[in-house]
């Protein structure tokens, strides 16, 4: 692993008012406007009447991009665990503490609230509603549920922040790395957007579940960034500082 550049300085400028200010007020938007007609009409593309999803036997969709990307995204949260834990001992790996500190933290949060959001919420997929030739009775995010022995868990997109947690790779490598965090930064909308759109076609999520997901995931990395890693010139950064 190269050595990072002496940080001994402050960050590169950011306008933190904007970053936390424009995914608070999409996630209004959203609340306020609900999506659902535009959820239907985008999600009924890949319907096909008395067939189903389009995608939601494939496997392009189901055994590479839903299960191996997973996969791929989990070694990278425990390749980053191990980095931190022998970042604790006086080795070279000490330099990275806090960096490797910032990714343990910002993927756990962002991949592990998804599951109580979606016991919380029990939205249905829409492969399980009766307008797309499932059972389930349409509700919004914030309407009362329909009683049913079948709660949904579908808000939000889980699979998506396989994509979308790795915006903490960005916020990482902003300051040491600049033109390399804008290829991360490339690198967790593109895969998101691409896994986001296939669980669409499969009839897993609504594309606004997806919205929300890189939303919390955008909020959650920026904020764990600002607390462990931004230093204006009066909080120089010492890299073998412990994370937590």
């Amino acid at each position: 692993m190269p050595a990072l550049p002496d940080r001994s300085g402050q960050s590169r400028p950011f306008n933190f008012a904007l970053g936390f200010g424009v995914p608070a007020i999409l996630m209004l938007a959203l609340l306020i406007g609900d999506p659902t007609q535009l959820d239907f009409a985008f999600s009924r593309l890949f319907y096909e009447p008395g067939v189903g999803f389009v995608g939601r036997h494939s496997w392009l969709l189901e055994d590479f991009l839903h299960d191996r990307v997973k996969q791929a995204v989990i070694a990278i949260g425990v390749l980053a665990i191990a980095g931190f834990l022998l970042s604790l001992l006086p080795t070279r790996l000490a330099r990275w503490r806090r960096p490797l500190g910032y990714l343990v933290l910002a993927l756990g949060i962002s991949t592990s609230i998804v599951t109580p959001l979606k016991t919380l919420t029990g939205v249905h997929c829409p492969w399980s509603l009766t307008d797309f030739g499932g059972s389930e009775t349409f509700t919004s995010l914030l309407a009362e549920r329909v009683p049913t022995l079948k709660p949904g868990r579908c808000w939000p997109g889980g699979h998506a922040s396989a994509g979308f947690s790795l915006l903490a790779l960005f916020f990482v490598l902003r300051d040491p790395r600049p033109r390399l965090a804008r290829y991360a930064l490339g690198l967790a909308l593109g895969l998101g957007l691409i896994l986001s759109l296939g669980r669409v076609m499969q009839g897993a999520h609504f594309l606004s579940h997806n919205l929300w997901t890189l939303l919390f995931d955008w909020t959650i990395c920026l904020a764990c960034y600002r607390l462990l890693l931004y230093r204006t010139a009066e909080q120089p950064i010492t890299l073998a500082e412990p994370a937590i």
